[in-house]
């Protein structure tokens, strides 16, 4: 078994991966089983580098703010603002104080330099402002899809004025306070201004579609992409704050639900545009069910990943990350009836394993799931082997 396991590995590169899928896929999604290790993020680095270079991508997409993200593309794409600034304001996370992402900001903004727009590549963040259980004011994505409307169509077709907004959002406070994240009464969510909110939410959208010959004309196609993704923000943010104030048992299984829908949808317009690398965890780009034990209990939802493949079929393709360890975390070296345990064996540090073949190498008795004695750290479930188009195997992280 171990000789067959050993022919499934190759290096780590672009030209690898593409080997392993039928054709360039739309997007790519590379998977890691923790977050916060610059040695996972260097090898993301490496891959999108080489995608760029060979495969023709030019979008890198990672789990962060999307409207934070912007900042970055600002800044790799025309230079706006300094390299510590986008750092510090354009991550969520608190991804901003890695030294990985600071050299794939870097690498961006070099490769940029003196290349014609077409050329460019460019940056995004796919996460809404939100973490799982809590969430930022609309604020900032409405008033912006309401100031882009309002300056490109006629005033009679807007549904509301600027000031009438700015009456109904409030103070932002009420919409970011900490307790609702545990009492849905002190969430805002369900009052009268929310309920107002959600519907001129949908009216500004449904203006913006409807005058897309008009608006694509005047501005141009990236000015109305940042205005739908205005408008999707502004409309995830609502709904998550209505499901903030649900009383239900089902409440935390509808915003983990929520807040996949929104990454999936902001991938699905990054495709559209052209292939696109993303970066997330595993559990949210894997094309199985999602599932985590709460406060609440098990939940259980579908992962971006999950939503993004039903669309785009053979377009999408799914690169999981597993590890060996990760001894800075307490997590050691695996049990040998583990899949980690098996490709553990392996003499690389790194590796590219054909998941097909590394099922047939595994027969019919399925290796044992691997406990992780640290929350942080997701092992590989062996179960879902035949839902993964390529896994990276990385022996050994090292403390970033």
């Amino acid at each position: 078994m171990a000789t067959d396991i050993k022919d499934t590995a190759h290096a780590v590169d672009a030209a690898a991966v593409m080997e392993l899928l039928p054709s360039r896929p739309r997007l790519l999604a590379l998977g890691e089983p923790t977050h916060g290790e610059d040695a996972l993020l260097e090898l993301r680095n490496e891959l999108f580098r080489q995608l760029v270079e060979q495969e023709g991508y030019r979008t890198i997409a990672l789990e962060s703010d999307c409207l934070r993200g912007l900042l970055v593309d600002d800044h790799v794409t025309a230079g706006t603002g300094t390299l510590d600034e986008v750092m510090e304001q354009g991550f969520s996370h608190g991804w901003g104080s890695s030294a990985a992402n600071r050299a794939l900001v870097r690498w961006m903004r070099a490769y940029n330099d003196g290349r014609p727009a077409s050329e460019r590549v460019r940056f995004a963040g796919f996460d809404g402002p939100l973490e799982i259980t809590a969430a930022a004011s609309p604020r900032q994505a409405l008033t912006a899809l309401h100031g882009y409307l309002a300056a490109h169509v006629d005033a009679e077709l807007l549904p509301c004025t600027g000031p009438t907004l700015d009456r109904l959002l409030g103070a932002d406070d009420r919409w970011t306070d900490p307790a609702a994240m545990t009492d849905p009464a002190q969430s805002v969510g369900r009052s009268a201004d929310a309920d107002r909110l959600r519907l001129l939410t949908d009216e500004l959208v449904t203006l913006l579609d409807a005058q897309t010959p008009h608006l694509i004309t005047a501005t141009s196609r990236d000015d109305w992409d940042r205005a739908g993704l205005y408008g999707r923000t502004a409309a995830g943010l609502l709904r998550y704050h209505h499901g903030m104030a649900d009383t239900s048992p089902a409440r935390m299984t509808r915003l983990c639900a929520l807040r996949d829908s929104m990454m999936a949808h902001n991938l699905l317009a990054l495709a559209a545009r052209g292939p696109v690398l993303g970066h997330a965890h595993n559990s949210h780009l894997q094309r199985e069910k999602s599932s985590m034990r709460m406060w609440e209990g098990r939940v259980e939802w579908w992962s971006a990943g999950a939503l993004v493949g039903a669309r785009l079929g053979e377009e999408y393709a799914f690169v999981a990350t597993a590890l060996g360890t990760l001894r800075h975390q307490g997590v050691d070296a695996p049990r040998r009836d583990t899949v980690e345990g098996l490709l553990y064996a392996l003499p690389q540090d790194h590796s590219l394993i054909d998941p097909r073949r590394l099922a047939g190498a595994l027969g019919d008795t399925p290796p044992a799931p691997r406990v992780s004695p640290w929350f942080g750290y997701a092992p590989l479930d062996p179960a879902h082997l035949a839902g993964i188009d390529g896994l990276v195997f990385v022996k050994d992280v090292q403390r970033s």
